[in-house]
């Protein structure tokens, strides 16, 4: 959340953004007008990709004060383009519209929390895993996360409808795994800021899928791969996290080279960027791909849905494979091969 006082004006969030290409004099007056409430160019040029939150040093959150300015101000591409599916949320919320979908499970496991997405959203039989044996899981638009919706103008989002979501959940009378970065980061980073009440257990879905590896390693094969990670936005705000994906390709077998574009250097998937500036996303993709490449990676990994879906395009084109992370473990458990006629 955004802290005025923290803010030394260093302009380091705003230097470093790759989509402004501001220097320290432009990206100081940048930041002081939206302190002072006002209109910026920086609103339009933002990606929402979180990043200037990483490069601050004092750790003020300059990305929450750009979302919750683009919202005010409201002409900025992202929030004009945003505003149908900023509507729908508010109807599947109120449960007019996208009602709950639900597989049950067993009663002693816990629940996989799929957000809004859909079930073809996810590769074909991910539900059908023995990852996901005998738990219960749940979909539709009265679990929203919220926090994704700072994409398309609705950064208030979560401080109107959180504690909604967190009571819906909780009425499943189970633990949640969350399948998505940004369902977990509502219970577990933006629940403490707004003071939400979080009235179940809840783990990530890196803890949980380390957790099945380690108890199922007789059950693996090495893959002896190199693997190109394309991180989701909102593990910017959980980084202690990374350390399960890194346990996760240990177990399995992958390689994580270095590669330009990864950790705090990494890019946006561009899914904010595709209906309001095309070229732009086109050339991250382009320039992601091209680098997972030099790294020598046999694949790109996604964590997220909307990540898995706007990178399939680029990965055709580039024949890189994307592969989402648990169809990455699904293959070194057996469930699946390696896709074919890739690297």
């Amino acid at each position: 959340m955004w802290d005025a006082s923290k803010c030394n004006l260093c302009g380091d969030c705003l230097v470093n953004c790759r989509y402004a290409s501001y220097d320290r004099d432009r990206a100081i007056a940048e930041i002081k007008l939206l302190m002072e409430g006002k209109d910026a160019e920086i609103l339009s040029k933002c990606t929402t990709c979180i990043a200037c939150s990483d490069y601050c040093p004092t750790g003020a959150d300059p990305s929450n004060l750009i979302f919750k300015m683009q919202e005010k101000i409201g002409t900025c591409p992202i929030v004009v383009v945003g505003k149908p599916l900023r509507e729908e949320l508010v109807r599947a919320l109120e449960g007019r519209e996208d009602p709950r979908q639900l597989i049950p499970g067993t009663p002693d496991k816990p629940a996989l929390s799929l957000d809004a997405f859909r079930f073809d959203y996810f590769p074909e039989g991910t539900f059908d895993s023995q990852l996901f044996k005998g738990m219960t899981i749940v979909r539709g638009g009265q679990y929203v996360s919220l926090v994704g919706y700072v994409h398309m103008g609705g950064e208030s989002f979560v401080e109107k409808y959180g504690q909604r979501v967190l009571d819906k959940l909780a009425r499943l009378g189970k633990d949640i795994v969350y399948i998505h970065n940004e369902g977990f980061v509502l219970a577990h980073v933006e629940a403490k800021e707004y003071g939400f009440k979080v009235p179940f257990k809840y783990m990530h879905l890196f803890e949980y899928l380390r957790n099945y590896l380690r108890a199922h390693k007789k059950n693996i094969t090495k893959l002896g791969k190199k693997i190109a990670y394309q991180a989701n936005c909102a593990t910017r705000l959980i980084h202690e996290y990374d350390a399960f994906l890194d346990e996760v390709f240990e177990l399995v077998g992958v390689e994580r080279p270095n590669r330009k574009y990864e950790r705090l250097n990494a890019v946006c998937c561009t899914a904010p960027l595709i209906y309001v500036n095309r070229e732009l996303a086109v050339d991250i993709q382009k320039k992601n791909f091209e680098d997972a490449i030099a790294c020598g990676a046999d694949a790109i990994i996604t964590s997220c849905p909307f990540c898995n879906r706007v990178l399939g395009r680029p990965s055709l084109q580039f024949n890189l494979p994307n592969i989402f992370i648990t169809d990455l473990c699904r293959i070194a458990l057996g469930e699946k091969p390696w896709p074919e006629g890739s690297r």
